[in-house]
């Protein structure tokens, strides 16, 4: 007689594209967050203000290396399945602080221990006071991640007046809203389930 084993729980890890202090992304990925360990995920919030870089230079790299943040945080990569990205919407593509870091990850430097992106699934979401909620910059994010063959989940979420969405507790107030935000987040749970015991 076989038992079947119990799926293990996904690893996710969220964040936002923002260093900002009040990021409405920041609030967004942490909706997310907490939606993904409703959903029994093992989730890291981290803020990438945390992880301080410069901007990429080649000639910096080839002097210094690949920064020791950088470093720290391909580590942290590694060590989760899943990845919820909030993305701000910057002049129509992605913030400089997320495509800094992404640079800086997609290094040889900071793949010495094994490539970061290697087997990830993503995520989407975005926020933004506008009325797009920052859905033309996750056009942009879905083409980055496809390069760095990370697999971007079709669905995705994009949060327009973000500034009056969210209530006191962080938590969105429109339950429509709420909804599809837990959409996004029990496929990007189910996939990586999926692909961790497949």
């Amino acid at each position: 007689m076989t038992t079947e084993r119990a799926p293990s729980a996904p690893t996710i890890l969220a964040f936002a594209g923002s260093a900002r202090r009040g990021s409405l992304n920041k609030r967004l990925a942490r909706a997310a967050a907490s939606a993904a360990e409703a959903e029994g995920a093992a989730v890291t919030f981290i803020d990438l203000a945390d992880f301080e870089m410069p901007i990429y230079h080649g000639d910096l790299e080839e002097a210094e290396g690949v920064p020791a943040a950088a470093l720290r945080l391909a580590e942290v990569f590694r060590a989760h399945q899943g990845l919820l990205i909030a993305s701000p919407e910057n002049n129509a593509s992605v913030s400089s602080l997320l495509k800094n870091t992404i640079d800086w990850l997609s290094r040889p430097g900071a793949r010495a221990e094994g490539n970061p992106f290697a087997g990830k699934v993503a995520g989407l979401l975005a926020a933004s006071p506008g009325a797009l909620g920052g859905l033309r910059g996750l056009v942009h994010v879905r083409a980055i991640c496809q390069t760095l063959g990370v697999l971007a989940l079709p669905e995705q979420f994009a949060l327009p007046a973000a500034h009056e969405a969210f209530d006191d507790e962080g938590h969105l107030k429109d339950p429509k809203r709420q909804k599809s935000l837990v959409q996004v987040v029990q496929r990007l749970c189910a996939v990586t389930r999926a692909l961790a015991s497949g």
